[in-house]
C-alpha cells in the first residue's frame, strides 16, 4: 500500500467513524467497517512512521455533544477493545496470559451492540447505601456527556445499590429490544417520517435526547459489564463482582468463567450459537482476565484498555433460489417487494445465524435490476447486522429480471414513480393498504383535528366496515345508535363527543382539508400557498399543471403530484361527496390574532405534529416574528426532538425554552 493510498483509506475510516459515533447513522455494515480497520492496522505495522495521533487507529468514537448535554470529564478512561476475527487469535492470547500468569482465569461475554455509558454511585450518609449521582456516555473515551436524568428512567438503571461502599462507578450497553425498534419504525411510517437504520443508532438518539420522557417511552435496556472504579476487595475478581451486583438486583451481561483456552473457545461458540435467539443484538463475545490485577501486564495502547479482548463473529452467507417475488403496498402507499426464498439444496426455507430463512425485502426496482433478481436466480443470502435478511451477491441470473406492475396490487390504481428515486406509489387515499394511516393522517391535530378519533378507533371503525374513504367520517352520525350499542368508539357519552368534533371539523377550511388530503408533497404550507392563491379547492383542482408550476415554492414535482391527484376520477367523487357533507371548500377573509404580537421566537428540532413551515406560519398568523437565529433579542425558543446549537445558546442567553404545547397554549388563551 502506498503512503496516498493509506491516507485515503483513513479519510474513508474517519467518515464512517463520524457517521457512526456522532451522527447516530452508518452506510456499511459493521463487518465491513472491520475490515477496512484491518487493512489500516496492517498498513501501520508494517510502516509505524505513517501513525499520527489524528489516525484511527488512535481514536475511541465520537466527540460530545454539547448540545444534548453538559460535558463530562471520565475518572476512569472509557476505551475501546481490541478486535480479533480468527480463533486462533483468542487462543494465542489465552496462551500470553497464562506465559506471565499461570493461574490467570477468563470471563467470555456477550458483546452487547449498544453504547457505553458508566453510573458513578456514591454513599450515603442516610441509609449507608450508593445511590446514582451520575450518569456520563463514553464520547471521545476521555470526555463524555452527562446524561443523568435519561439514564433515571432506564429500568435498569439501580437508583440505590445496597452496598455499603464509599464510591462505585460502573460501565455497562445501553441498547433497545428488537421489539421496541420495530414499534418505533412502525410509528415513524405512520407519521411519515424516517425510520431508524438499527437499534444500536437509535438507543444512541434515544440516550441523547433532551426529554427524558422521551427516553422513557422508547424502552431502553442496560446491561452492567465492568466494576470501573471501587473497593480493591471487591474488585480483586471480575466475575465474583459481576455476581455480587447481581445478587443486589443490578443487571449484569451474560459471562462465563474459563481457565483453559478449550473452555474459552468453547463458550464463545456458545455465545456465538444462540445470539439468533435473543432479543438484542449482539456483535461478538468479550474475553477478559478476570483477576483484574493482572490485566495492567497487558496493554493494548492509548485506545484500548488493557486485559481484554472481542473476538467478532464472522457473517454467515448461504445459496438460496428465488421462488416467488410479491409485490406488496406499505402505509404511506409505497410499493414494496418480497422476495420468497428457498435453500437451493433443500427447497426448504434456508438455515440462516440459527433461524429460518424463507422471505427477504427486495426494497425497490433498481435494487432489483441492479441484483439481476428474478424468478428462478441463484443469490447469496446474510443477515445484515445479524438480523435482517439480505442478499449480498448475485450466483446465477434468472431468466428474466422482475418488473413493478403497472397498478396497486391492491386496489389496481395506475402507480406513480417519484421523481429522482425509485420508489413507486400508490397514491389512491381510499385504497384499503393504507386506509387506516390516510385517515388517522386526515383526523390528526394538524388537518381536521377531530379529538378523539385516533388510529385505534378508526381501525375498529375500518374493521367493523364503516369506513371506506374520507367521506364515510362524516357519515358516522347515521350510525350512532349502533356505535353505542356495539361499543366501537366507546360508551354514548364519548361516541356523541366524537360525532360532534367531527360535525365542527366541517369548518376548518380549505387549507386544513387540503392538507388533510395527503397529496405527496402537499403539507401545510404548501397548502396554505395554494389557498391563497386561488381561494379554494375546487379551483386548485381545475388548474393546469403548467399554472400550478409559476406559483412560487411549487415546482415541477408539486405541480405533477397535485395534477395527478385530481386527475383521478376517485378524487373527484371524494371532493363531490365531501362538499355535499357540507365541508368548507373556499377560504374566507383572513383576520390576523394579535396573541404572539411583538414577540420574536426561533424554532429548531423536530415537534410533536407541526412542521417547520406551519408553526412559522402559525406565529405569524397570530402576530410574532419567526426568525432562524437566537440572539438577546429572541423571546422564546420553541424547542423539539433533538434540538441542536440554539438551544445551547438560548440557555446561555437566558432565552425562555418552551414545547409546541406552550405555543399553542399562548395562542389559545389570548
Amino acid at each position: 500500500m502506498t503512503y496516498e493510498e493509506y491516507r485515503a483509506l483513513s479519510s474513508k475510516i474517519n467518515y464512517h467513524m463520524d457517521l457512526y459515533y456522532n451522527q447516530n447513522r452508518n452506510e456499511i455494515s459493521d463487518y465491513e467497517y472491520d475490515q477496512l480497520m484491518q487493512q489500516l492496522k496492517a498498513a501501520e505495522k508494517e510502516h509505524p512512521e505513517w501513525v499520527t495521533p489524528d489516525s484511527p487507529s488512535q481514536k475511541i468514537g465520537g466527540s460530545a455533544k454539547r448540545e444534548a448535554g453538559v460535558k463530562v470529564t471520565h475518572r476512569v478512561p472509557m476505551l475501546s477493545i481490541e478486535d480479533v476475527f480468527d480463533i486462533n487469535e483468542v487462543r494465542a492470547y489465552v496462551a500470553k496470559v497464562h506465559a506471565m500468569h499461570p493461574d490467570a482465569s477468563f470471563s467470555v461475554e456477550r458483546k452487547i451492540d449498544g453504547l457505553s455509558m458508566t453510573l458513578r454511585y456514591e454513599h450515603s450518609d442516610a441509609d449507608d447505601y450508593l445511590h446514582l449521582v451520575l450518569a456520563e456516555t463514553r464520547g471521545d473515551g476521555h470526555i463524555g456527556e452527562d446524561v443523568t436524568l435519561n439514564a433515571r428512567v432506564i429500568p435498569d438503571v439501580k437508583e440505590v445499590i445496597e452496598l455499603p461502599f464509599d464510591y462505585l462507578e460502573l460501565r455497562g450497553e445501553v441498547y433497545m429490544s428488537h421489539d421496541d425498534f420495530f414499534k418505533y419504525n412502525d410509528e415513524m411510517e405512520a407519521a411519515r417520517k424516517k425510520p431508524a437504520a438499527n437499534p444500536r443508532n437509535l438507543a444512541a438518539g434515544t440516550l441523547r435526547q433532551l426529554d427524558p420522557k422521551v427516553t422513557a417511552e422508547r424502552g431502553l435496556r442496560m446491561f452492567i459489564f465492568n466494576v470501573q472504579d471501587g473497593p480493591e476487595d471487591f474488585m480483586a475478581s471480575h466475575t465474583a463482582a459481576l455476581a455480587m451486583l447481581s445478587d443486589k438486583g443490578v443487571p449484569v451481561v451474560f459471562h462465563k468463567k474459563c481457565t483453559t483456552a478449550d473452555e474459552v473457545v468453547d463458550a464463545i461458540n456458545e455465545i456465538g450459537s444462540t445470539r439468533d435467539g435473543l432479543p438484542f443484538d449482539i456483535d461478538g463475545a468479550v474475553v477478559k482476565i478476570d483477576q483484574v490485577a493482572y490485566r495492567a501486564d497487558f496493554p493494548a495502547g492509548a485506545k484500548y484498555s488493557a486485559g481484554h479482548i472481542a473476538f467478532k463473529y464472522p457473517p454467515e452467507e448461504k445459496r438460496v433460489r428465488m421462488d416467488e417475488i410479491e409485490e406488496t403496498v406499505g402505509r404511506t402507499g409505497k410499493i414494496g417487494f418480497i422476495g420468497h426464498i428457498s435453500d437451493e439444496k433443500t427447497g426448504k426455507p434456508v438455515r440462516l445465524n440459527g433461524t429460518n430463512v424463507s422471505r427477504v425485502t427486495l426494497h425497490n426496482q433498481d435494487y432489483i435490476n441492479e441484483n439481476r433478481i428474478g424468478i428462478g436466480g441463484i443469490y447469496l443470502l446474510k443477515k445484515s447486522g445479524d438480523i435482517i435478511p439480505k442478499i449480498s451477491g448475485t450466483v446465477k441470473d434468472p431468466e428474466t429480471v422482475f418488473k413493478i406492475s403497472d397498478t396497486c396490487p391492491v386496489c389496481g390504481h395506475p402507480l406513480t414513480k417519484e421523481e429522482d428515486t425509485a420508489d413507486y406509489y400508490c397514491v389512491n387515499p381510499s385504497c384499503p393498504s393504507q386506509l387506516t394511516r390516510t385517515l388517522s393522517y386526515f383526523t390528526s391535530r394538524g388537518c381536521m383535528d377531530i379529538a378523539g378519533l385516533g388510529e385505534k378507533q378508526i381501525q375498529n371503525l375500518i374493521d367493523a366496515g364503516y369506513l371506506k374513504d374520507f367521506t364515510d367520517i362524516y357519515r358516522l352520525y347515521e350510525h350512532r345508535d349502533e356505535l353505542v350499542a356495539d361499543g366501537i368508539i366507546g360508551r354514548e357519552k364519548n361516541t356523541d363527543k366524537i360525532l360532534q368534533a367531527i360535525e365542527n371539523s366541517k369548518t376548518q377550511g380549505p387549507v386544513r382539508l387540503l392538507t388533510a388530503l395527503g397529496i405527496r408533497n402537499v403539507g401545510g404550507r404548501t397548502a396554505q400557498t395554494l389557498i391563497d392563491h386561488y381561494h379554494s379547492i375546487e379551483a386548485v383542482m381545475a388548474a393546469p399543471k403548467g399554472e400550478l408550476t409559476e406559483i412560487p415554492d411549487v415546482g415541477e414535482t408539486i405541480a405533477e403530484d397535485i395534477a395527478e391527484f385530481f386527475a383521478s376520477d376517485d378524487t373527484k367523487k371524494l371532493i363531490e361527496g365531501l362538499r355535499d357533507e357540507g365541508l368548507v371548500m373556499e377560504a374566507a377573509p383572513e383576520e390576523k390574532g394579535s396573541a404572539l404580537e411583538g414577540l420574536t421566537i426561533v424554532v429548531t428540532g423536530t415537534l410533536p405534529t407541526l412542521g417547520r413551515n406551519e408553526v412559522k406560519e402559525l406565529i405569524e398568523k397570530n402576530g410574532g416574528k419567526c426568525t432562524g437565529s437566537v440572539s438577546k433579542k429572541t423571546s422564546y425558543l420553541v424547542a423539539g426532538e433533538a434540538a441542536g446549537s440554539k438551544l445551547t445558546k438560548a440557555q446561555e442567553l437566558g432565552v425562555p425554552v418552551i414545547s409546541e404545547a406552550d405555543l399553542l397554549s399562548m395562542i389559545e388563551q389570548n
